[in-house]
């Protein structure tokens, strides 16, 4: 198996006072486990302030950036893209998230004003308000002229089990993926997850310990409430003296709309409908679903959206 090369950067460079999200990769027992951890608890503090969102919307939509950032990292190469689209029946409704290769990720949720009771176990009722009914469908850009899209139903609607059924039977890859939020009164306290892929050389040895162990683990939202950065909570899951460090990868909540792509957009539209815009409305507000900011095309501007296409 061709094995990244190692990345030789200190965990200081990346936590240090205040610096950004991270997701670490790495190789655990001799190359028989692939396994991530991130820290998304900044990104999901973006998407919660730009989408306004209470709650349960808040852990739901940062489980999906979470689980998210896992899956672009394993599945995404240089300037490969994708995105994923989470439809239930639940309150909340479509979730959308997008990422790139890179480590940049940003997204939108349909409403993102869903705030829940407790469930009877007295976590945040995400199955609630994502619903049991529903599918992820993922597609990836791979450069290619056709983008490939696998499509799942959903399974449990916690969204970890989700992501983890989604790898099996889409990219048949047997893979554990673990994601968490924890949020109170609106505030975004820790973010991040894990994911183990299981490659072909495993042994059943191996596999018995990683099973047992990922049994026995806390919860991931207490490790990252003791302060166990992705690194630490890799090797507490595989132990340190088991695991190689490959790479580590910054991650933000970045939209990289602009006028110019939003005046492609306009230029669509019908020549009726942009003459309305031009004589009644005399101009035109784009307002970018995933950030939020407002683009405004006046009268001109639209006459030679209008001439230019």
């Amino acid at each position: 198996m061709e094995q990244p090369l190692f990345i030789a950067i200190t965990e200081k460079e990346y936590i240090g006072e205040k610096m950004s999200d991270y997701l670490v990769k790495s190789l655990a027992y001799d190359g028989q486990l692939r396994v991530y951890a991130v820290d998304t608890t900044e990104t999901v503090r973006e998407a919660q302030k730009i989408h306004d969102t209470w709650s349960t919307a808040t852990v739901a939509f940062g489980r999906a950036i979470t689980g998210t950032s896992l899956l672009s990292q394993s599945l995404l190469k240089k300037d490969n893209k994708m995105t994923v689209k989470i439809v239930g029946d639940g309150v909340i409704g479509t979730i959308v998230v997008d990422a790139r290769a890179n480590g940049d990720l940003k997204g939108y949720l349909r409403e993102p004003h869903v705030h829940l009771p407790l469930n009877e176990e007295h976590k945040v009722d995400v199955k609630s308000a994502i619903g049991e009914k529903g599918f992820i469908e993922i597609t990836k850009d791979l450069g290619l002229k056709i983008p490939f899209t696998g499509k799942v139903p959903l399974v449990s609607g916690e969204l970890g089990d989700d992501f983890t059924y989604y790898m099996a039977k889409s990219e048949q890859i047997p893979s554990a993926i673990g994601v968490s939020v924890v949020s109170t009164d609106n505030l975004v306290k820790a973010a991040g997850g894990f994911m183990i892929q299981v490659l072909p050389s495993i042994s059943d040895e191996v596999l018995s310990i990683i099973e047992k162990k990922i049994a026995e683990i806390p919860a991931i939202s207490v490790m990252m409430a003791n302060g166990l950065t992705p690194e630490k909570i890799i090797y507490e899951i595989c132990g340190e003296e088991n695991t190689q460090i490959l790479e580590k990868k910054t991650i933000n909540y970045r939209c990289d709309c602009s006028k110019k792509r939003f005046g492609e957009l306009v230029s669509s539209i019908p020549n009726a409908d942009m003459k309305l815009l031009i004589e009644q409305d005399h101009g035109a507000e784009i307002v970018c679903q995933f950030c939020k900011k407002k683009y405004f095309f006046d009268e001109d501007e639209l006459k030679v959206l209008m001439i230019d296409r």
